[in-house]
């Protein structure tokens, strides 16, 4: 639904990553190496009403973190920067991104989190699902992850969690299907063995 759309790599990188909505419109160039496929979260993009916004420290210091790119994300990255400079030379003197930002207006300045919130939910209703918020894309990322059966420690450094009781506390629900496939694998294990002829 978001492909072709100029933050196609936002709502990619913030799905696969579990990045929450101030981490992500905070990216910088800097905080990137796409040739090591790396994205390290550093700071987030505060916005609050009557102020304007800032970069701040990190909901945590767990949530400074080093992060894997997939080539997926990478490519998506890369397609990205190119749209930026194309918007940044159409811009001339009036485009303006100071702290260099990922994820910009059109004109380079700080995306608004309602700005992005409302682009999100034209896209939902585009794809026929409901009205999300654009945190719901960090949830889908960890229960995803948990079906796949990847490990909750591995999540709870993915997603920038205080503690593990965070993490498990809070994607308990996805649990139960994992639960029985462990069970049933188990059971497959501990099948006796056909008797020898």
């Amino acid at each position: 639904a978001v492909r072709g759309d100029r933050l196609e790599a936002l709502y990619t990188v913030a799905l696969a990553l579990g990045l929450r909505q101030g981490e992500a419109l905070g990216l910088r160039w800097q905080d990137l190496d796409l040739d090591q496929g790396l994205l390290q979260v550093r700071v987030a993009l505060q916005q609050l009403p009557g102020r304007p916004p800032q970069l701040v420290e990190p909901k945590t210091p767990q949530s400074r973190r080093t992060l894997p790119l997939a080539p997926l994300l990478t490519a998506a990255l890369r397609a990205h920067r190119a749209r930026q400079l194309a918007e940044r030379r159409a811009g001339g003197a009036a485009w303006h991104n100071a702290w260099e930002l990922v994820f910009t207006r059109p004109d380079g300045r700080p995306l608004s989190q309602f700005t992005v919130l409302q682009q999100f939910h034209r896209h939902l209703a585009r794809a026929g699902l409901p009205a999300l918020r654009f945190h719901d894309l960090r949830h889908s990322c960890a229960s995803l992850l948990v079906a796949q059966g990847v490990h909750p420690r591995v999540i709870m450094e993915l997603l920038g969690h205080s503690t593990i009781t965070v993490t498990m506390n809070t994607y308990s629900h996805v649990l139960p299907q994992a639960q029985r496939d462990a069970a049933t694998a188990m059971a497959g294990l501990l099948q006796p063995l056909p008797a020898a002829e």
